[in-house]
């Protein structure tokens, strides 16, 4: 895939079921395709961070679901926990949580990150066993794939891949003249 081509009439629409931060009717989108065991991602993190907190409302922030699990054997338990806890409204705790740990993301570690964030475990236990967040996941990848997203992470800015495989200064600046009117 030529990173520089525009995605926006393969990426399907977001939708208010997306995870998102800041306006919704921001101009300015800003989507990550990520997966919570990707030391790549894991080191975007931060700097995504600082980016959407700098930007304020100006910006909208999406995240979405790719995990490479013939890379990465945990990220799809992983991306399931953190749609557990969105279901008790805590998504981005889960998120930035799992984006900052240095051990394995297995059920039990899982688990303790939920009691951690303040979720009822219990109901979290009962979710992640029966896999009920399996096919959303699926559906973040199939979106993935209609775009041509095979990577992570991926950002795309404004239906546009914004490629940081050379650091992620070159998507601050996107983002910066994006927000300038450029």
């Amino acid at each position: 895939m030529n990173r520089d081509d525009p995605v926006a009439e393969t990426q399907p629409a977001l939708a208010a079921a997306d995870h998102s931060l800041g306006d919704p009717h921001a101009t300015v989108t800003l989507l990550e395709y990520g997966d919570y065991e990707c030391p790549f991602c894991i080191r975007a993190e931060p700097p995504t961070q600082r980016l959407i907190e700098a930007s304020g409302t100006r910006l909208r922030f999406v995240f979405r679901h790719l995990p490479l699990t013939e890379l990465h054997p945990h990220a799809e338990l992983a991306a399931e926990a953190t749609e557990a806890a969105a279901a008790q409204g805590r998504f981005w705790e889960m998120h930035r949580l799992l984006f900052a740990q240095t051990h394995p993301l297995d059920l039990p570690a899982l688990t303790g990150h939920a009691a951690s964030i303040g979720l009822d475990t219990i109901r979290f236990g009962a979710e992640m066993a029966d896999r009920i967040y399996t096919q959303r996941i699926q559906e973040h990848r199939r979106a993935a794939a209609l775009g041509g997203v095979k990577t992570t992470p991926t950002f795309i800015l404004n239906g546009k891949v914004i490629d940081v495989s050379s650091g992620f200064d070159t998507l601050e600046r996107a983002v910066a003249a994006k927000l300038s009117g450029r």
